[in-house]
């Protein structure tokens, strides 16, 4: 392979068996099935750029932002990680547009399998990458809502039951062991009954769709080799990385030298090549 050389960004993936990814660098998108199980280097040259504004900046914040926009962007507000803090409803988005076109859009509520039973939210265009995204084997969608926030409302009930964060050294582990997730859904419904009943009440029947119908759906990974240990590499210790490519999970590039989070490291501007 030609060395190909471009500021990272979170990974493309589409549904397939496995997973098949690209990685971009600016406009490109680099196939990297054909690498896998191939030695490949990695150099950043020490260039970040804000992955919003395009400013020249010494350090991210919040996976390729500058300071600046992480205090100014919607997309970067705390309601993104912890949405049933939204506050749209009072007026006070950062930016409404914004809002409207990523927030006030059905979500789905879901469960996974990742590194063990989870919950977690999303905008319904964002299935399957989300799950994708996580490194779930499994996924059931249990509900539909009309916005971000009443998503992250129902997720609250769910997580007095259940994990809400996936492991990420175990997940790189291996594959979770599977679980049937239509008979979780019951056992969560069942013990989040009192609670989706006062959501009901408070935003009408009409506000929350159950997906009773739906079936899990598995998902596997390009993986040749999962590591006995996942340790994190990092462009910042170490501006060359180089090894094997084991395979890919998630946003995480496995590599012989350890696991690379490429989604850490957006806007970081690296040469990739073959070794």
């Amino acid at each position: 392979m030609e060395p190909r050389k471009g500021h990272l960004s979170k990974m493309k993936s589409i549904m397939a068996e496995p997973v098949e990814y690209s990685l971009p660098l600016d406009d490109e998108l680099l196939p990297l099935k054909p690498l896998i199980g191939k030695a490949v280097a990695m150099t950043f040259a020490g260039v970040i750029h804000c992955t919003a504004c395009g400013r020249k900046i010494k350090k991210t914040y919040d996976q390729g932002y500058c300071f600046p926009c992480v205090r100014s962007l919607a997309e970067c507000d705390m309601c993104i990680v912890r949405p049933e803090r939204c506050h749209y409803h009072l007026g006070t988005c950062r930016e409404p547009a914004w809002g409207e076109a990523n927030c006030m859009q059905p979500h789905v509520v879901y469960l996974a399998n990742s590194s063990g039973l989870k919950v977690g939210i999303t905008r319904e265009t964002n299935i399957p990458t989300r799950w994708i995204d996580q490194g779930a084997v499994q996924a059931l969608p249990v509900m539909r809502v009309g916005a971000r926030y009443h998503s992250g409302l129902l997720e609250t009930l769910f997580k007095e039951h259940v994990a809400d964060r996936t492991d990420w050294r175990q997940m790189l582990k291996g594959d979770a062991a599977p679980l049937d997730l239509a008979a979780e859904r019951d056992r969560l419904l069942a013990a989040a009954a009192e609670g989706i009943d006062r959501f009901r009440e408070r935003f009408g029947e009409d506000a929350l769709e159950l997906l009773g119908d739906e079936a899990p759906i598995a998902l596997s990974y390009p993986v040749d080799c999962y590591p006995e240990k996942a340790r994190p590499l990092n462009f910042d210790k170490t501006p060359r990385i180089e090894g094997e490519l084991m395979g890919i999970k998630a946003q995480y590039l496995i590599l012989s030298a350890g696991v690379l989070n490429v989604r850490k490291f957006t806007g970081y501007e690296i040469t990739i090549s073959s070794i």
